[in-house]
């Protein structure tokens, strides 16, 4: 029994360490393997070359190292049949949790302002509002989204959440599907996007998106940079109607020399690190699904590729 790990290169030395120290009895092989394709019946992967995975005729279930599957479902000759599972794991949440609290906070409180003031020099108080004027807006419902939520509970800001069918969570409004989203933009004045990227999202953060926020609103993307229109969003900055955005995906990664989101002041840029999968935690959840899969039981976390989640 085997398992093929393809991610960056350090990262895969980190993961075959831990699923030795975790799973001994199963032989880890770094890509590009180039011994007996049908050895392998496992693979822990991030963004395989297209066409990758059909080589193994004995897989029995496509771990992706993110939560993440859209590099795995955009695969048009990924393996009919085979169960591709999500990464959910403590750690991958809370990172995620950590990253949409700083960003929703540091929006609340005017930090896009203060460093311009900074950069010019310039000493003046912004009068604060209180947390609870503001309604924080989370698009996607799923296990960050829900974390992401209850860890902004403390702080005292309306919440409200949206997605594709009915939820319903404590201390939460949630609203769901086309007839629900106007309504929920409507009441947002900080929208957090937390959605997978499918056919249905892709796009969805564009100029009529942004018109229906009330003015002044704050953007945070931490789903996939496929999800937002970028020049919508340039105009919604320059126009006002968006305060601010807080972006940590892109459609093109590494974001390219001469983007305008490099040098524009409204506008703050990680480089996709909102949430990383740290392999020394993360692999339990690995280790649980295959000993899950060989004693004959289910597999937790399996996504439908037709919905692409």
């Amino acid at each position: 029994m085997a398992l093929l790990i393809k991610t960056d290169i350090d990262r895969g030395d980190a993961w075959a360490k831990a699923l030795a120290a975790n799973y001994p009895e199963l032989k880890t092989y770094a890509w590009p393997y180039k011994g007996d394709p049908g050895e392998i019946a496992y693979a822990l992967v991030w963004q395989p070359p297209k066409g990758e995975l059909k080589r193994y005729p004995n897989l029995k279930a496509i771990f992706s190292v993110g939560a993440g599957i859209d590099h795995l479902a955009s695969d048009p000759d990924l393996p009919q049949g085979i169960p591709v599972v999500r990464m959910v794991e403590p750690g991958l949440t809370a990172g995620m949790s950590e990253y949409v609290t700083l960003a929703v906070l540091s929006h609340h409180r005017f930090m896009l302002d203060y460093a311009a003031q900074r950069a010019a020099k310039t000493w003046q108080e912004i009068p604060q509002l209180p947390a609870e004027a503001r309604q924080v807006g989370v698009l996607g419902l799923g296990v960050l989204g829900r974390d992401a939520l209850e860890t902004l509970k403390p702080f005292g800001f309306k919440l409200a959440g949206w997605s594709r069918s009915p939820k319903s969570i404590s201390g939460v409004t949630c609203f769901h599907g086309s007839g629900g989203l106007d309504e929920f933009l409507a009441g947002t004045n900080i929208l957090v996007c937390l959605l997978p990227l499918t056919p249905e999202t892709e796009g969805l953060l564009n100029r009529r998106t942004f018109a229906k926020l009330p003015a002044g609103a704050a953007v945070i993307n931490v789903g996939r940079g496929g999800q937002l229109v970028e020049n919508d969003l340039l105009e919604a900055l320059d126009s006002g109607q968006v305060a601010g955005a807080t972006l940590d995906v892109f459609r093109e990664e590494p974001l390219p020399q001469g983007h305008p989101f490099w040098e524009h002041p409204r506008v703050f840029i990680t480089p996709h690190v909102a949430s990383m999968t740290v392999p020394q935690s993360a692999v339990r959840a690995v280790v649980a699904n295959i000993q899950r899969l060989e004693a004959g039981e289910a597999l937790q976390h399996v996504v439908d590729l037709t919905r692409g989640y």
